[in-house]
């Protein structure tokens, strides 16, 4: 029976090591959007919202992670203590994606100093803005850090938006440093400036010589597409054509079909065409750079509204695919839940297996 016992608890420890000594590596990952992040949902209802039962469907879809945004007023009250239901509801969801083998992502989204759409961004222009961000990474890693490097990574913050470029490397280069200092080998993640534009990626600088770093970038083109009739988007109230792949809209659908008010703001979609080609052109840069570190790129978010035409909207997804495939770029799609903006491959808590299968993914319930 001793013996049985050590062979046991040997066992343990081998798997242990081997899950500490995996390599974070991402292909194919899912947003767990409007959860930790964006939403003012809390206690029984944000408990409910995303539980192992959602892990084991996205596990069984064939995702290999997921992308977890979560924001500073939910996990830290204003005097930057720890929310209690917060973490645990986070250390859940880690634990049971663990569990299910599936990596995970956490991404420091929205900041109170920093949203990436508004007016102002304390984090670019106050020190005491930027130590508490830093502050932030501190406080996450102390309750993060035991987990497996080979499982969970830290996305430093989503979507930054400064002026000039210098202004985040500079930002993002000591982040980095205060989370080296505290875990020597965890992945980090490090996003493009100006919402995490594919072409800033060439104005990123990164750390050299780390072979723990990810470059990230977003992609929504061509915009018009991908979010229209978005409640929040200037082109909320353009219901006319939009096409992909080829040419937005013609000349004589703008005239047809575009409130007149919003045709000088439309019109320039009308010289815009979109195809596989246009994405390789537009990748090519971020992975160029992230090929002259000798760093892997990741694109932490794309997608396309519901609300768009649903033809043209397949097509994007499928050729989306199809090039990310191509050119080995890991991906995150946004989102899981569709909720109110249209995102997601649940509608009304049923997949949407259309969108599914333009995704190449496993249609298993």
């Amino acid at each position: 029976m001793r013996n049985l016992f050590v062979l046991i608890i040997c066992c343990l420890c081998v798997l242990v090591s081997c899950t500490n000594n995996e390599p974070y590596t991402l292909k194919r990952g899912i947003n767990i959007a409007h959860w930790l992040s964006q939403s003012s949902v809390r206690g029984e209802k944000r408990d409910a919202y995303f539980t192992e039962k959602d892990v084991k469907y996205i596990a069984s879809l064939g995702f290999d992670h997921i992308r977890i945004p979560i924001d500073e007023e939910q996990m830290f009250n204003e005097q930057g203590e720890k929310e209690t239901e917060a973490f645990a509801l986070l250390h859940r969801a880690i634990q049971q994606s663990i569990d299910n083998n599936l990596r995970v992502l956490v991404d420091l989204h929205i900041l109170r100093s920093h949203h990436f759409n508004a007016a102002e961004k304390p984090l670019f222009t106050q020190e005491s803005a930027q130590e508490a961000f830093y502050e932030c990474w501190r406080k996450l890693s102390s309750e993060l850090a035991s987990y497996p490097v080979g499982m969970v990574a830290y996305e430093l913050m989503n979507e930054p938006v400064a002026d000039k470029p210098e202004d985040w490397n500079k930002i993002a280069s000591r982040c980095y440093q205060v989370v080296r200092e505290l875990e020597p080998k965890r992945v980090i993640v490090i996003g493009s400036n100006r919402w995490q534009s594919f072409n800033t990626v060439k104005d990123l600088k990164v750390p050299t010589g780390d072979p723990n770093i990810i470059i990230s970038f977003h992609y929504y083109n061509p915009f018009l597409l991908t979010h229209y009739e978005a409640s929040w988007t200037g082109q909320k109230n353009y219901h006319g054509p939009v096409h992909y792949p080829g040419q937005l809209l013609t000349e004589e659908e703008l005239e047809a079909s575009c409130p007149e008010e919003m045709k000088a703001s439309i019109a320039g979609n009308t010289k815009q065409n979109y195809d596989k080609d246009v994405f390789r052109k537009n990748f090519k840069d971020a992975v160029d750079v992230a090929a002259s570190y000798g760093l892997p790129v990741y694109c932490g978010e794309y997608g396309c509204l519901s609300s768009a035409p649903i033809d043209d909207r397949m097509r994007w997804h499928c050729d989306m695919e199809e090039v990310f495939e191509e050119m080995g770029i890991a991906r995150a799609l946004w989102c899981y839940r569709e909720g109110k903006i249209g995102f997601g491959i649940l509608k009304n808590e049923e997949p949407d297996n259309t969108l599914i299968e333009a995704l190449q993914l496993s249609k298993n319930n």
